[in-house]
């Protein structure tokens, strides 16, 4: 029963002279987020990803107002240069603020980029942890038609992007080449016409390319991107070829490719399997033999067939225990004059270290799907990702956005893309809203459906939290704790901006 006398102090208003309404504050505090990033500092991020590490307690001394200006004279000097309070209700600098926010937000201005056409979903490896089913006969039922790559390309030079991407994915992507030819060179009589950049990338295991296919790519300037997992005993044990070794495949793919079109033409991604969890060193220790200039360290993806076996699943903590071994190599070869990245920490560096973004769809807000890739599938499907054209593959059609056959705004801005928005913005998810992490960090409703779901998610379960906020914390912890390695990631950052 509630206490009546309880109940109406509680409402009642107090006087006037209870307020003192001509005090006021020392400073005012501007939109700024906290987390606890070691046993004895914490840290706070500002709305445009400018951060200060404090000694724990400062937070809550800033909060309350509890900080002397001259007493506190360099704090209280940074937080007003870093945009953390203000002296005045409005900053006499809030347009500088302002044009900082939106150089941040810059990646919204241009649209979708990436285009992705998956041009036939036929392949002759059977890699445990692929993430779509594959099919190895059937060309007409399982290769992109001519009708199909028409209305893509239509529909790519209809976004407002003044320099796109079209990038042949698979299956095995090679197996349908000459429908890449004839995609190419349909989309570069176009892009002449209208007046677009277009850059063309092809995704391939390379075990079928050969000297005639790369003459080509070097007479049309295509890209080159194939998988590498690390060493042969782990590659090939992840990306398995009957009859024989995809890893002996791939590297004289690589080298071929490298001489045909240039070493920096050639680019190689790996996936982190059960199997790898065990040689962090070695992987990245490959990775540098063969001449690459960095290596992402990048965990399963947790949609199609990709989990299905037990030799792709593992806990988070897994990942960043191996994580933080492969990057810890890392720096070691950075300590010793060589220039080697790690992209995932180069991505959040650029975030934490640069008044840019990266146009890294997995960690945008608002997220990149639809904003910055689409997807063509080989059956006329249009995807808001391919993470969601892998989840079709298992008949959830959640982000399917419509077919080829749909006209444009239909697509980009019809009633699935509208309710694809309203989650897609980390700002405005709870858990994200409030996170210290947050400018770093994006949204990613694809995953949160496929791990939690549905498409809003839950943060405290999260495995995309769980390892974004964990990394991010990490590399701040090492950059503050040793000099040397804040230059290193200077350095990376920087180069990433060019």
């Amino acid at each position: 029963m509630i206490n009546e006398k309880a109940d109406k102090r509680s409402r009642k208003f107090r006087e006037i002279d209870q307020f003192d309404l001509n005090e006021q504050p020392q400073y005012y505090l501007l939109p700024f987020r906290f987390h606890r990033i070691t046993d004895d500092k914490e840290i706070i991020v500002n709305e445009v990803g400018d951060y200060l590490l404090l000694s724990n307690g400062t937070f809550e001394r800033i909060v309350k107002r509890q900080l002397d200006k001259k007493k506190d004279a360099d704090l209280y000097g940074d937080l007003i240069a870093n945009f953390f309070i203000s002296e005045e209700p409005i900053p006499p600098l809030i347009d500088v603020l302002a044009t900082r926010y939106r150089t941040k937000k810059l990646f919204l201005n241009y649209f979708t980029g990436l285009h992705i056409f998956v041009i036939s979903l036929r392949c002759e490896h059977t890699c445990h942890y692929c993430q779509v089913s594959r099919v190895t006969q059937n060309k007409d039922l399982y290769d992109m038609s001519i009708a199909n790559i028409d209305k893509g390309i239509d529909i790519m030079f209809k976004s407002p992007n003044p320099h796109v991407t079209m990038e042949f994915q698979g299956g095995e992507s090679l197996l349908a080449f000459d429908n890449i030819k004839y995609a190419v060179e349909k989309a570069e009589r176009i892009a002449k016409e209208v007046g677009k950049g277009l850059t063309k990338v092809i995704c391939s295991n390379l075990a079928l390319i050969n000297e005639e296919i790369l003459e080509y790519c070097k007479e049309h300037e295509i890209l080159i991107s194939t998988s590498l997992d690390g060493p042969q005993y782990v590659h090939d044990n992840n990306r398995h070829k009957p009859h024989a070794s995809s890893y002996e495949l791939a590297i004289k793919g690589i080298e071929l490719s490298r001489k045909v079109l240039g070493h920096d033409r050639v680019s190689a991604l790996m996936t982190t399997t059960k199997l790898s969890l065990d040689y962090p060193v070695e992987i990245v220790d490959e990775y540098f033999r063969l001449g690459f200039q960095g290596i992402f360290l990048r965990n399963i993806s947790p949609y199609g067939f990709a989990l299905r076996t037990d030799k792709s699943k593992y806990e988070t903590e897994k990942f960043l225990t191996f994580y933080k071994k492969a990057l810890d190599r890392i720096l070691e070869y950075n300590f010793s004059g060589h220039y080697f990245t790690e992209d995932l920490a180069k991505i959040f560096l650029t975030k934490i270290l640069t008044p840019f973004n990266v146009g890294f769809v997995d960690l945008q807000s608002p997220a990149g799907l639809i904003n910055g890739v689409i997807v063509f599938n080989y059956d006329g499907g249009v995807y808001a990702t391919d993470e969601s054209r892998m989840l079709a593959e298992q008949k959830d059609y959640t982000f399917k956005l419509g077919t080829l056959d749909d006209n444009y705004n239909d697509l980009f801005f019809g009633k699935k893309a509208q309710e694809i928005a309203n989650v897609w913005a980390n700002e405005a998810l709870s858990g994200c809203s409030e996170c210290a992490f947050q400018q770093y960090c994006g949204a990613d409703p694809v995953h949160n459906h496929a791990t939690q779901g549905d498409m809003y998610g839950y943060r405290p379960n999260s495995d995309f939290c769980q390892k974004n906020m964990e990394i991010i914390r990490y590399l701040i912890e090492l950059m503050e704790s040793d000099s040397r390695i804040k230059k290193i990631f200077e350095r990376w950052a920087k180069t990433s901006t060019h």
